[in-house]
């Protein structure tokens, strides 16, 4: 009984449950598109949401498996349940093809478009575990698209009336500056010993990974921006406008743990325990829900 709880415990540890705050993305339409007071449009949504964990999960454990070999060998990622033999892989295996065939089913019952994306969205992470992972800046792509597939699998599920399409331009821009982000913290992190962990680290340098971070911050300002008095479906009377500073300001907030505070490894892990972020997000978020739904 005991192995058991320890293996049950080792398996959640690999979904990776405080990952999840990335699937937040599928709830964008939502928001965005006015149907926080339709209940059929929140009930649908957040099955989308949950699914997208479950199948986010999938991916987390498949990812661990292809990357026994140098998690054993990482700082800290030597400690994952898979890597550290906590978890062994024909266990591992077998609950990602369960979960997976559960959670590819409800989604095909729940939305043969939302079916499509999930799917879509699997495919690439899988191809990403395999081979994409090491092309530099095809990696970073890659996780960019997962963002955006989250979003386009929130807008499947619902009926769709205002949703723009400068937020998936924004998310874009928004998930690129992360993710290099998060190439800058692991290069740093592994100094000499990077290219033995993660193999494409070989193609990047700090000094390019900061060009590249400063390119896609300032695009996704301006691109946020724009959206805020350019977009059909906002309020005419530009309100959105003044959401700005706290986009500017979580962006440069970011830059600062990255670069001063040499953190970025662990993006979700950044939102969940830097209290100027958090502070950031809530306000951001109640200014729009304000913005959007007090205009009514």
């Amino acid at each position: 009984m005991w192995y058991h709880n320890l293996m049950v415990k080792a398996l959640i540890k690999t979904m990776r449950l405080r990952q999840w705050t990335k699937n937040v993305f599928v709830l964008a339409a939502l928001v965005f598109d006015l149907k926080l007071r339709e209940p059929d449009a929140i009930a649908r949504s957040l099955a989308g949401f949950f699914l997208f964990c479950f199948l986010s999960s999938v991916v987390y454990i498949i990812n661990d498996i292809a990357d026994l070999k140098a998690d054993r060998i990482h700082p800290t990622k030597r400690n994952r349940p898979i890597a550290s033999g906590k978890l062994p892989v024909p266990v591992a295996l077998g609950a990602a093809i369960t979960l997976l065939i559960i959670t590819l089913s409800i989604s095909y019952l729940l939305s043969w478009g939302f079916f499509l994306v999930a799917a879509t969205y699997l495919v690439i992470n899988l191809a990403y575990s395999n081979w994409l992972k090491h092309i530099v800046i095809i990696d970073v792509l890659i996780i960019a698209a997962g963002f955006v597939l989250r979003v386009a699998a929130g807008v499947s599920l619902i009926a769709v009336e205002r949703f723009s399409p400068w937020l998936y331009v924004c998310m874009t821009l928004l998930a690129l500056y992360i993710g290099f982000g998060k190439r800058r913290a692991e290069l740093n992190l592994l100094t000499t010993e990077a290219n033995s962990h993660r193999r494409v680290l070989e193609g990047y340098s700090i000094a390019f990974l900061d060009q590249l971070i400063t390119i896609v911050s300032g695009a996704t300002i301006i691109a946020y921006s724009l959206y805020t008095f350019s977009a059909p479906n906002i309020p005419e009377n530009h309100t959105m406008m003044l959401t700005i500073p706290f986009v500017v300001y979580a962006i440069f907030r970011y830059l600062y743990l990255i670069q001063i505070k040499q953190k970025g490894g662990e993006p979700e892990e950044m939102a969940l325990t830097d209290r100027p972020l958090q502070a950031t997000f809530i306000l951001w978020g109640l200014a729009v829900v304000a913005i959007f739904y007090g205009s009514l």
